[in-house]
């Protein structure tokens, strides 16, 4: 996790604008926004399970004691 947050950090704005250009090129305007609703999905399944493996392990917790 370290490691996102530097690379993050070494990528400053003008490197964003340049990869949002690349991927507007490579994929079109019209494949945007499906490309950017499948991600949102993707993250919101990703919190969706580290909640319940959270939620698990606390009933665990609880029924052990």
């Amino acid at each position: 996790m370290n490691a996102l947050y530097i690379f993050l950090g070494m990528v400053g704005p003008w490197q964003w604008i340049i990869i949002g250009l690349a991927i507007l090129l490579l994929f079109g305007g019209k494949k945007l926004p499906e490309l950017m609703k499948g991600l949102g999905n993707g993250i919101k399944e990703f919190k969706k399970a580290t909640q319940d493996e959270d939620n698990n392990e606390k009933k665990k917790e609880e029924d052990n004691k």
